[in-house]
């Protein structure tokens, strides 16, 4: 299995797809659509709610509580610029992660969550479709979303497309959709879609969720009701 690069290198590369071709993306014009239409349909509307189970990642030389809380149904994830990473003598970055079981390699998935971003959480990915068998010389991740703190909070694919502004300190809807057979990523938030975009080409992949932090200081994401959706 490939070794993951540092997510510093990935997101200055962030905008390659296999081949070499640029990345592209397009954002959704959902919102100009007509009331009615808008009203009609549901990210979810024919979608089968699945379980799924997942592992914990974080700084290898901490206890998980140390980096990771649950209470009354939030799961609290923090982690520091200068914390070790999730394996001894790693090159990635700092993470505390919620590192899903199910991995797929066609058909549709979605990653749903409330997120909570606490103010000055910076340069953090809070959640990603890492490529965890991936063929050489291709990306290591389909999508990331991440938060930094200019303008109240701002969520970007990647580095790069702005998403939302004055993300902190608010609960919002996050749904991420995987179409691994057709190669197709569409993005909600509040179930409003934000943006249409391709991954990166056939491999096999998994959600993550939580902070892997390639900013500085402190970097924190809470999420509740978490659903993973599959038809």
């Amino acid at each position: 299995m490939p070794m993951t690069p540092s997510r510093r290198t990935v997101l200055t590369a962030g905008g390659l797809l296999a081949g070499g071709a640029a990345w592209s993306t397009t954002r959704s014009t959902a919102s100009a659509a007509s009331p009615s239409a808008t009203a009609a349909a549901s990210p979810t509307d024919g979608w089968t709610r699945t379980t799924f189970t997942y592992a914990m990642q974080k700084p290898w030389n901490l206890a998980l509580g140390d980096r990771y809380g649950n209470s009354g149904g939030v799961h609290r994830m923090w982690v520091y610029d200068t914390d070790e990473p999730m394996s001894q003598g790693s090159s990635t970055d700092p993470r505390t992660e919620m590192r899903w079981q199910r991995q797929y390699t066609s058909g549709r998935h979605m990653w749903d969550a409330d997120v909570y971003l606490p103010a000055g959480t910076n340069g953090a990915t809070f959640v990603q479709i890492l490529r965890v068998i991936h063929p050489e010389g291709t990306p290591a991740t389909d999508f990331m979303l991440n938060a930094y703190s200019a303008n109240g909070g701002t969520v970007r694919a990647y580095d790069r497309t702005v998403l939302k502004t004055n993300a902190y300190d608010q609960w919002f809807n996050v749904k991420l959709a995987h179409n691994a057979s057709a190669g197709g990523v569409e993005v909600y938030f509040d179930d409003e879609s934000v943006l249409v975009t391709e991954d990166r080409g056939p491999a096999t992949r998994h959600f993550k969720n939580g902070v892997y932090h390639h900013g500085t200081g402190r970097a924190e994401a809470r999420f509740r009701n978490i659903t993973y959706w599959t038809r």
